[in-house]
């Protein structure tokens, strides 16, 4: 949809509907004309289907709630046609082009925010506030801006994403890995030319290297991408065999990756310059690696902690005892107090996942293991220690009072 569409086509006239229609009223009403002006209900009807056509334009509008936002401001701001434009600015048209004269509507821009900005130039504005209207990317159509950013200049290179997977020491530790992948580079047959070798790319003869022209409609002159170059401002009249003119090609390449102690699984580690290279001179995008971390077969984690069970004798949690337990870089002594629990959980300070500042610690929980069978002999110690030490469950009596519900 070009801009001049917007400020000069009545969407709402042409589907017969008020400007504060609803979505109801409109859909109703195309789809009665799309009914009357098909082409199969008139063949051979020029008029018939040209109607259809600007009716069929107009709900495409008008039913996407953005669009038809984007376009009322449009008519706000510019009114419909040529004399709402003329409207909107009681001093006539900027640069005395209202007698006949065509102007570039980047002129229009960049008065309107210079006389916002108290004469300051056209930087801002209204041409800016137009750049997200249109879809321009902060910069109104045909302005200085926009045919600045259409002509060949430096472009950033894509963002590339890839996958590695560690194992849990490696994630909780750090590692240096290599990945292999596959992502755009520059062509190596021509160096991002586009031209086969031997020859080079030449100035865009129908823009002159702008990238964009220019077309006068009435009052206006609009600017759009140049068609004969794409909006490079250069043209390859002899392609590259290998890139065939685009000066970018799918390459493996092998980068070390440092990754840092403590990742979680899923997370995403931005490598700054790492990703595709920049077209024209352009800076590198970025490497984004998503870590997948395989699961240990004793550790568990809780954010910085590393979990750990470890399974302790009835006499032990009785009497109390050392024990040493494993980490990720070596073992330790843990202190089990008498009298500890079956499900209680000991903390080993700073033997956790590494960090910045304080590592976090090694959470042992203890669980008192019990024996499927037991000997005879066994059997009948367990009984003896049991009367000695009584039986722990407090007795609960319940007191049952007589008589009947109340």
């Amino acid at each position: 949809m070009s801009t001049r569409d917007f400020i000069e086509k009545d969407y709402y006239a042409a589907l017969g509907v008020a400007q504060d229609a609803d979505a109801a009223a409109i859909k109703k009403a195309y789809r009665q004309l799309a009914r009357d002006l098909h082409p199969d209900k008139n063949p051979g009807n020029a008029d018939a289907e040209a109607r259809f056509k600007d009716v069929s334009e107009a709900y495409d509008v008008l039913s996407d709630p953005k669009r038809r936002a984007e376009y009322d401001e449009a008519r706000r701001l510019f009114g419909s046609g040529g004399a709402g434009a003329r409207a909107g600015f009681p001093g006539g048209f900027p640069n005395n082009a209202g007698a006949g004269q065509p102007f570039d509507l980047g002129d229009l821009f960049g008065a309107a925010g210079g006389a916002r900005a108290g004469g300051a130039g056209g930087a801002g504005g209204l041409g800016d506030l137009l750049g997200g209207l249109f879809g321009g990317g902060g910069a109104a159509p045909g302005s200085a801006r926009a045919r600045s950013q259409a002509a060949s200049g430096p472009a950033r290179g894509q963002d590339v994403e890839t996958e590695a997977t560690l194992s849990f020491e490696e994630a909780v530790l750090g590692v240096t890995v290599p990945l292999r992948m596959q992502s755009p580079g520059t062509c190596p047959t021509c160096a991002g030319s586009g031209a086969k070798p031997g020859t080079s790319p030449h100035t865009c003869p129908v823009c002159q290297g702008a990238g964009v022209t220019s077309r006068s409609q009435g009052a206006f002159a609009f600017s759009e991408p140049c068609r004969n170059c794409r909006g490079s401002g250069q043209v390859v009249d002899d392609p590259c065999p290998t890139c065939t003119g685009s000066g970018v090609t799918t390459q493996t390449r092998t980068i070390t990756v440092r990754i840092p102690a403590g990742v979680k699984d899923g997370q995403r580690i931005r490598l700054a310059g790492k990703g595709a290279p920049g077209r024209r001179g352009g800076p590198a995008g970025d490497l984004f690696v998503v870590v997948h971390v395989a699961e240990h077969e004793l550790f568990g984690r809780n954010g910085n902690d590393l979990t750990l069970s470890v399974p302790i004798t009835f006499g032990e949690a009785t009497l109390g005892t050392t024990l040493t337990v494993p980490t990720l870089d070596g073992n330790v002594s843990l202190r089990v107090p008498a009298g500890t629990a079956s499900g209680q959980t000991l903390r080993v300070r700073g033997r956790g996942v590494p960090g910045k500042g304080r590592a976090g610690d090694l959470l042992v929980t203890v669980e008192v293991a019990v024996p499927k069978r037991v000997s005879a002999v066994a059997e009948q110690a367990i009984k003896t220690l049991e009367a000695e030490l009584g039986d722990p469950r407090p007795r609960i009596t319940a007191a049952v009072s007589g008589g009947g519900a109340r």
